[in-house]
């Protein structure tokens, strides 16, 4: 067995990974930027190691810095995580040279299922279902037009190295078909170093699968299952879930059999993810192969009981895998989500700064895999990821019923997250049908995501939550001494809660265990030990568990609940009545300025100084996250000054131009 285990990766999965090593009894060792000094995966690690600056290509990706590392410590193992050198063959050569054993595949399947043209054709070869496409590279923006009028629209172009969404773009005619091969090309030389774009057809109200392969040194290949991964935004996962609720087990044999296949026309060792694109009529196509551990991982390990970093490490080791493929079943259902700091009412906007306050949910059939704690940074140089949200239950409604309230139940103050997004997809009547595409998120929230669109089953329970804290408020104040006589009363127990310029009369009573609050001619006994202060108010309504996340403001009460943000008023019916009749100021007109709607870097400025542009027309590019995001005129109109140059670093709302 392997002695010290060294993660050449940083947060969640490093975490991740040095649970289940001291679960096996190996020593750990943990790697760190300047970024990363005071990180949870630092303070995990038997030993760490500093290895630079914060910035990525100065630190994680520096294959040098890693094999010192190992070498320093006398790590004789490195398992990559995901992402940074997880597939980097050259990383995988420097291991070898150095006598350092890589827990992952060997250098032929990373190199050739790196490279999306090559694994395409090895897929072929092996027997498995491919998409229509030009697998040769695309040589310009005309190569690629005349290509895709062969094949026929839409189509997706692709970076051949890409991964992770980036390097991405559909095309439905000609013109969107030049304008993606730049954008594709640019985002392709900036995430990998490498421009070579390949075009497939696009397949139209599809799903995305993806087959969970474990492959040993001994000639052992065995499929774990798929993972539903259709719930996408802008090409990168959100939501994944295992099983699937649309294959059946005649389909799921057929694609764990072309996985495991694949596997070994590439002498696949360690655990690799065979990802296909399905259509509604459960005909299903290669996409390609990851060949490193998932992010979306626990799902698998939920439903088959198995570890999969504890296989990785012992095939690493040289052991055979410890079952074959009679030995796995599937029990019970799992769901993940990807937790980010991001701000799903601005367009998902990135997030960076310090968790003020940071609790995450507990319970049966939860669990959190995070590399972040209460005061710890979210840093800007690094993936925007925070930590995965786990459920598992008996069945699929369990599962996303305890999802729901886990996701209720999680608190994150001091940067944005998507928590509110995340509960809105949950409780969406298409999602809990398993109506799944990758087009779910395009679909159902065309116009971006805002709370209006959240669907509740029982709209009132908020309510019912603000004006019985409100109530509580009152009676607290009740207690303050110094006041007029006939202050120690409350007489008061008839409210208006006021949400936008929607007002509902409410009657809150006192009770033994809480409060009887009623409105709209039903009652709601509130069940609660909840007090003032707590972030969390937690109660039986009507004898159903429910948590709201509530926070005073200056005008009344914020509540977070089952993906609605609420900002709510309880007042006197007198007050309500008052405050219709009072002035609304207008926020200031900015629609003359053109505002960077992301923290990120100013790439391309399309315009100058008294340019004419008419609406649509391409303005600036800002990447951040490595994805380019092209900024467009809303309306015709002259530039008359700008404001930023090429290569400026912006903030959020920052102004780049401005209109005459």
């Amino acid at each position: 067995m392997l002695k010290k285990i060294l993660v050449a990766n940083r947060g969640e999965i490093a975490c991740r990974v040095f649970a289940t090593a001291k679960k096996m009894g190996i020593a750990t060792v943990a790697v760190y930027s300047d970024a990363d000094r005071d990180a949870l995966h630092v303070q995990m690690a038997d030993e760490a190691v500093h290895i630079g600056p914060a910035a990525s290509a100065e630190s994680y990706l520096v294959i040098d810095k890693i094999i010192q590392a190992c070498l320093d410590t006398g790590a004789d193992a490195v398992h990559p995580g995901y992402g940074f050198l997880s597939e980097n063959s050259q990383f995988r050569d420097a291991l070898d040279v150095a006598g350092i054993a890589f827990i992952g595949p060997g250098k032929k399947a990373i190199e050739s299922m790196g490279d999306k043209i090559t694994s395409k054709l090895i897929a072929q070869e092996a027997g498995v279902n491919c998409i229509p496409g030009y697998t040769d590279v695309v040589r310009d923006a005309d190569h690629a037009v005349e290509i895709s009028a062969g094949i026929g629209y839409p189509v997706m172009l692709k970076a051949s190295a890409g991964g992770g969404g980036k390097g991405m773009r559909v095309a439905m005619n000609e013109a969107e078909c030049r304008d993606g091969f730049e954008r594709a090309t640019n985002e392709a030389r900036s995430s990998f170093g490498d421009t070579r774009i390949f075009i497939e057809k696009y397949i139209q109200e599809p799903r995305h699968i993806e087959i969970q392969v474990m492959a040993d040194s001994h000639g052992n290949v065995i499929y774990l299952g798929e993972r539903e991964c259709s719930i996408q935004r802008r090409h990168q996962k959100v939501i994944e879930e295992a099983p699937s609720p649309f294959l059946d087990e005649a389909t799921r044999r057929k694609m764990g059999e072309q996985s495991c296949a694949l596997a070994r026309a590439v002498d696949y060792q360690s655990a690799g993810t065979v990802e296909f694109i399905a259509d509604a009529d459960m005909n299903f196509y290669f996409l390609e192969m990851n060949t490193r551990l998932q992010v979306e991982h626990p799902v698998t390990e939920l439903v088959t009981g198995q570890d999969l970093v504890e296989l990785m490490i012992r095939v690493a080791a040289g052991e055979k895998l410890p079952l074959v493929q009679d030995d796995v079943t599937l029990t019970g259902w799992a769901m993940e989500s990807r937790v980010y700091a991001e701000d799903p009412f601005r367009n998902f906007m990135p997030s960076t700064g310090r968790l003020v306050r940071y609790a995450e949910p507990q319970g049966e059939g939860v669990r959190v895999d995070s590399g972040v704690y209460e005061g710890g940074e979210v840093s800007m140089f690094y993936d925007p990821m925070i930590a995965k949200l786990i459920t598992y239950g008996d069945d699929r409604g369990q599962a996303v019923e305890r999802m729901v309230n886990a996701l209720d139940n999680y608190y994150i103050r001091g940067v944005n997250h998507n928590i509110s997004f995340l509960n809105a997809l949950m409780v969406h009547p298409r999602f809990i049908e398993g109506r799944l595409t990758t087009n779910f998120i395009a679909d159902e929230f065309p116009d971006g995501f805002n709370a209006d669109l959240v669907v509740q089953d029982d709209p009132a329970v908020a309510l019912v939550v603000a004006a019985a804290a409100h109530q509580l408020h009152q009676e607290r104040g009740s207690l303050l001494s110094g006041q007029l006589a006939g202050h120690e009363h409350v007489s008061a127990n008839n409210w208006v809660v006021m949400v936008a310029d929607q007002q509902t009369p409410v009657t809150v009573e006192l009770c033994e265990n809480g409060f009887l609050v009623s409105l709209d001619d039903q009652d709601y006994q509130v069940e609660t030990e909840w007090s003032l202060g707590q972030p969390l108010f937690q109660a039986l309504v009507n004898g159903k568990s429910v948590s709201v996340q509530i926070e005073t403001s200056t005008v009344g009460y914020r509540l977070f609940y089952r993906g609605a943000e609420i900002n709510a008023r309880v007042l006197s019916p007198m007050a309500a009545q008052l405050s219709v009749h009072m002035l609304y100021k207008p926020p200031a007109d900015m629609s003359k300025f053109l505002l960077s709607p992301m923290p990120g870097l100013l790439v391309k400025l399309a315009v100058e100084v008294g340019q004419e542009v008419k609406e649509g027309e391409e303005l600036a590019v800002v990447e951040a996250m490595k994805m380019e995001n092209s900024l467009r005129a809303i309306q015709d109109g002259i530039v008359a000054k700008l404001s930023a140059v090429e290569g400026d670093s912006l903030m959020v709302d920052e102004i780049i131009l401005e209109f005459e």
